[in-house]
């Protein structure tokens, strides 16, 4: 048989081009929401950032809405790895942010804001009208205990509303399908954040820590009293680790504004502060490796502890109300007050609540977002999509929709009003004028907050 020359010879393979990056921007408006939006935009595109063949680059853009709680370098440093660099994070206007979306063709968009919030952005960025809009996603940072009808009409229009349990997934599809709106986009996933290791007692720590909050409870009086029966539970257990889990250093914000912060509150503490007790700050999940029981009112850090098995309390010592958010653990078992903590009450989690909250204490976590990641996955597989098409419009919202939208600087119709957009600065030294009085700006406006409205709300209760 003739050999095979080379004239003969199959041609080499091509090595298949490189797939494009997959372009993600993250919008938020306080530390917590850019934790959770964040962490969400890894989990939808972590198939696509893969090893499999068809695993593509993944550039996530951090953006921060400027406004009264963008976070601080020092509290983006403290939310922990979230696997985009902090350095790399810039403040934009909601209209700068519409603009960017324009000019850098993103794939997807993650809206981690208040709902006033996402609803303008919805608005901005229907009125591009851009032949190849992103795929847009939003949802909650935490346990949604108030406002619930307000906040999902105001979150309607994105692509996919991510709910963080079986539980808020049937509430929201009640509520799109009871207006008559479109219930498709809501999906059921986890909160992003749940992880470390699960808990184990270990010999000679005993550590409890308190999750407080920055707006509940809201008045000096509660606030004073809870931080007082924390000082006392250190007292009455001198060989027990007490810790105070703070969110913000004062004049710092959050999600929620905190005019009282108890840093404040303890310095006027009568007695001072015992030996073992300790305010502490920096990145939950640390906090929860040494944390042998948690106690909080409300705070979503109650669910992060239950996920990892961590011994749970909810207080009832200043009720179970809806304002304070501790409603919504009805059910869950872990109700209880100060006095049966003190007296060495450890409160048992019901399994079937905590398995309708998304904690998957189970192990299920790792394919809590298989749904929505295929969900993500087929919208951008979809080529052009449908215009974005809210709930709230001129028509069916003129008397609320106008003034949500112009909070943006938007007009009713989604467009910039005039002289909003602001020009490009030409140089540095203009820059940073405009960064200075920015920040002056800012720290007046929480000065106000923190100090003036208080003193204000004291005088009018004489």
């Amino acid at each position: 048989m003739p050999s095979r020359t080379s004239q003969d010879a199959e041609p080499a393979e091509t090595p298949a081009a490189p797939l494009p990056a997959l372009r993600v921007a993250v919008l938020a408006d306080s530390d917590t929401r850019w934790k959770w939006g964040a962490l969400t935009a890894r989990r939808l595109t972590a198939e696509a950032a893969g090893d499999g063949p068809d695993a593509r680059p993944v550039e996530v853009s951090g953006l921060l809405l400027r406004g009264r709680a963008t976070p601080t370098p020092r509290q983006l440093a403290e939310v922990g790895e979230v696997g985009i660099d902090a350095g790399r994070v810039r403040e934009v206007t909601a209209v700068e942010f519409l603009h960017t979306v324009r000019d850098e063709g993103y794939d997807l968009v993650v809206l981690a804001l208040v709902g006033g919030g996402v609803q303008a952005m919805l608005h901005g960025l229907a009125a591009l009208n851009l032949p190849h809009r992103p795929v847009v996603v939003t949802g909650y940072v935490g346990v949604v205990y108030e406002k619930l009808a307000d906040g999902l009409l105001l979150r309607h229009g994105a692509d996919v509303a991510l709910a963080n349990s079986a539980h808020d997934a049937a509430r929201f599809r009640a509520v799109y399908e009871g207006v008559g709106a479109d219930a498709s986009a809501v999906t059921e996933a986890a909160l992003p954040f749940l992880g470390g290791a699960p808990y184990q007692p270990e010999e000679g720590r005993d550590t409890v820590v308190f999750a407080a909050q920055p707006s509940v409870p809201a008045s000096r009086a509660d606030r004073a009293y809870l931080l007082r029966r924390l000082v006392e539970h250190a007292r009455l257990h001198p060989r027990r680790e007490v810790l105070l889990k703070l969110r913000s250093k004062p004049g710092e914000h959050t999600t929620h504004i905190e005019e009282l912060p108890y840093q404040k509150l303890a310095q006027k503490l009568p007695g001072g502060l015992p030996p073992n007790f300790r305010l502490v700050y920096g990145h939950m999940g640390e906090v929860l490796d040494r944390t042998d029981l948690l106690v909080t009112v409300s705070s979503t850090a109650a669910l992060e502890s239950l996920h990892r098995r961590i011994p749970t309390a909810i207080l009832t010592d200043l009720g179970v109300r809806e304002p304070l958010g501790n409603h919504h653990f009805v059910g869950s078992g872990l109700l209880t007050s100060w006095d049966r903590l003190d007296g060495g009450t450890r409160p048992k989690p019901d399994p079937e609540w905590v398995a309708g909250q998304g904690v998957a204490a189970d192990g299920s976590y790792g394919t809590a977002y298989d749904t929505a990641r295929a969900k993500v996955a087929g919208l951008l597989d979809a080529g052009r999509l449908p215009p974005i098409a809210p709930y709230y419009t001129p028509a069916t919202a003129p008397g609320y929709l106008p003034g949500i939208l112009g909070r943006h600087h938007l007009a009713p119709d989604g467009t910039p009003l005039p002289g909003a957009a602001a020009p490009q600065e030409p140089g540095r030294v203009r820059g940073a004028v405009r960064e200075t009085v920015r920040n002056a700006a800012r720290g007046a406006y929480r000065h106000g907050v923190q100090r003036v409205a208080p003193v204000i709300r004291r005088m009018g209760e004489l």
